[in-house]
């Protein structure tokens, strides 16, 4: 099947055009019916709404937020709320479609969204952000929902943003709703272990993949980009295993140590001084650019997207990436770290963790039964270790990148419960029900 190509990427700072890109690449792979990839392309709803807010000056700021549903197919759409100054329709549409084919891949019954507000949250005040958050989900009342669309935390929100949410929500209603909205305080009905959930996901990828490469995670070096949530616990638990952290950054730089860098006390530094890592002494100062080009065996992309591109990508060093961000590699970048013979474990395979753990507390919510954090431990490692499995063997049988072997995963799992959903298009002449149907 040969379907219209996107447009060539404009520059490497589009998600979209880099996620559409890759989409149409597993799509041919797939031989998709051209029906079916015009549907699995496209968005199922997008929402523009105007929220002013009160300021605690007295002045009223008319902030603009967000909420796309990429597909519902397999089940009501989960995606994160995020708060920054720089989000736009555009990055909202390609991560909502980013999570469709991470909730895939990882084989939990959730479709794809993603929200956002423009604005600057480490500028608001408390009072300020939570008539933020209630106003947002006042304009999305009719579209949350635990049967329609869960949100969850994601940048510049956290365990409060989603309580104030729950809260709101559940006002409306007229009685209390946990399961519509997935991040929350733990007294408020938030499943243990989601706060880590994430950088343990990216932590069992590398091992994973480490294992398949052969590479003795004792003998391994690691240069993580980004020392949040995501980075500083992958950081952590991966230390716990056996690996040795050389570098680490944030926003204030990155700090190399070739003898190996003391995560616990870098994490204790950073919760002193306001979160970051700025005058750090456990390392040597180098520059973020620089910590993507180190030579080490494992690096580890966990800030923001689009930081490996066509400009750097022919530096990079690294045998291995695991991209605890989403988006992290741009798709003009892709081909040139194949041809170093750089394996990616994609976002949507190495970052699923997170929405593993929050599918598990939207469980918990509907059952009114806690687990413990063994059992969310357990749970949640089988489930990427067999995705990661299911992936890497697609990327054997077509000889390709994993990256296109996730999407090829996802893309065919979707396409395959549209068409028993739909019932208007036939199957595809090579796929076996349709062949047992004839």
């Amino acid at each position: 099947m040969s379907y219209k190509e996107p447009a060539p990427i404009s520059h490497d700072k589009d998600p979209l055009e880099s996620m559409m890109k890759r989409f149409h690449v597993a799509a041919e792979y797939l031989n998709l019916d051209e029906e079916i990839y015009n549907v699995l392309k496209s968005s199922v709803k997008k929402i523009i709404v105007s929220l002013p807010i009160s300021m605690d000056d007295g002045s009223i700021r008319v902030f603009e937020g967000y909420r796309v549903i990429h597909s519902n197919i397999l089940g009501p759409s989960k995606g994160g709320l995020r708060y920054d100054a720089n989000v736009d329709l555009n990055e909202v549409t390609a991560l909502a479609a980013w999570m469709t084919w991470k909730c895939a891949v990882v084989d939990i019954p959730y479709g794809g969204a993603k929200g956002g507000v423009k604005c600057n949250p480490h500028e608001m005040s408390q009072s300020e952000l939570e008539r933020l958050t209630r106003a947002y989900t006042q304009a999305m009342h009719d579209v949350f929902g635990p049967d329609k669309d869960i949100p969850a935390p994601d940048m510049g929100t956290g365990p409060d943003q989603m309580a104030w949410l729950m809260d709101e929500y559940s006002r409306a209603r007229g009685t209390t709703v946990n399961a519509v909205v997935t991040g929350k305080p733990i007294i408020l009905g938030g499943s243990v272990g989601r706060i880590e959930a994430t950088g343990r996901g990216v932590m069992v990828s590398t091992l994973a993949a480490l294992t398949k490469m052969k590479i003795n995670p004792f003998n391994a070096t690691i240069a993580i980009q980004g020392f949040g949530n995501v980075g500083s616990w992958a950081a952590l638990l991966l230390k716990e295993r056996g690996c040795k952290i050389v570098a680490i950054s944030d926003v204030s730089g990155g700090y190399f140590n070739k003898e190996g860098i003391d995560i616990g006390k870098a994490i204790t530094y950073k919760n002193e001084n306001d979160g970051v890592l700025e005058n750090y002494g456990g390392g040597k100062k180098i520059s973020n650019e620089d910590l993507l080009t180190l030579d080490v065996d494992v690096l580890i992309p966990a800030a923001l997207e689009n930081t490996i591109t066509e400009k750097n990508a022919d530096k990079i060093k690294a045998k291995l990436i695991v991209e605890g961000a989403n988006g992290p590699t741009s798709h003009e970048a892709d081909s040139i770290l194949e041809k170093k013979g750089v394996i990616a474990v994609p976002d949507i395979l190495a970052n699923a963790g997170g929405v593993i753990v929050s599918y598990f507390e939207w469980v918990q919510n509907r059952l009114g039964f806690k687990w413990t954090k063994n059992r969310v431990y357990r749970r949640s490692d089988s489930i990427i270790k067999q995705a990661f499995n299911n992936v890497f063997a697609i990327s054997n049988k077509y000889n390709i990148s994993l990256r296109t072997a996730a999407y090829i995963a996802a893309i065919d799992k979707v396409s395959r419960t549209y068409r028993y959903r739909d019932g208007s298009f036939t199957f595809q002449k090579n796929d076996k029900d349709s062949q047992r149907r004839k």
